[in-house]
């Protein structure tokens, strides 16, 4: 099954979770983590997602699944150890044009969760299509050991110059190319050893005057 790989933005949107058990709780934390406002359907409930609940800042249903339950949903999970509701599950979502993920049965659903990891504002991400979770998860561990939190910090600071550079300079050819030869400089070994002021000479000297950590706000403390 090729899938096809896609970012979505959750801010504020609907997301039903049917299932209470642990895989729930992962789910249900990722997407709080994206902005998502989170239903559970569930007659019983992780100690995790209890909390959430308490706190209110998820809504439950202490009950099985029943028809209704995805008319607002943007998207749906579809979590629990038993196939018939998973399935059941997975019908709705199709008939409604509900996004759907289905555990333990991919092939009935419209989308899977891959195994990630976030350095700031760069997510990486690995799918194997469903086919094994566990491969998946191991190469993303391996990858996180090689993407460190400095990479946080170069996402920041490109970001930033991009932002000036679309504010101070209107030609898209010259900011794409500004742009490339900063991600293929070594920022994450320079941020590594801490050698901030490399970081301003080459901005200053790709980008122009002006462009320099403490302008763009990405480091205001003294790099010495």
């Amino acid at each position: 099954m090729i899938q096809f790989p896609v970012n979505l933005n959750l801010r504020e949107r609907n997301a039903v979770i049917v299932g209470g058990g642990a895989v729930a709780a992962r789910k249900c934390l990722l997407l709080m983590e994206a902005g998502a406002r989170v239903t559970v359907i569930a007659p019983r409930l992780d100690p995790r997602l209890e909390e959430l609940w308490r706190e209110g800042r998820i809504i439950c249903h202490a009950r099985q699944y029943g028809e209704g339950d995805l008319a607002d949903a943007f998207l749906a999970f579809a979590a629990t150890d038993n196939p018939a509701v998973n399935l059941h599950v997975a019908r709705d979502a199709a008939a409604l044009g509900i996004l759907v993920d289905i555990t333990g049965a991919p092939e009935h659903g419209s989308f899977t969760t891959p195994a990630h990891f976030r350095r700031g504002d760069l997510l990486v991400a690995v799918s194997t299509g469903g086919k094994n979770p566990a491969l998946a998860q191991s190469i993303c561990n391996d990858l996180a050991q090689r993407f460190g939190p400095e990479y946080a910090e170069t996402v920041a600071i490109l970001g930033a110059v991009r932002e000036k550079l679309l504010t101070v300079r209107s030609n898209r050819t010259y900011n794409k190319a500004v742009l490339r030869t900063l991600a293929d400089a070594d920022l994450p070994g320079l941020i590594r050893r801490g050698e901030y002021e490399t970081i301003d000479r080459l901005l200053v000297t790709h980008a122009g005057p002006g462009f320099t950590l403490a302008s763009l706000g990405t480091r205001t403390e003294d790099p010495a």
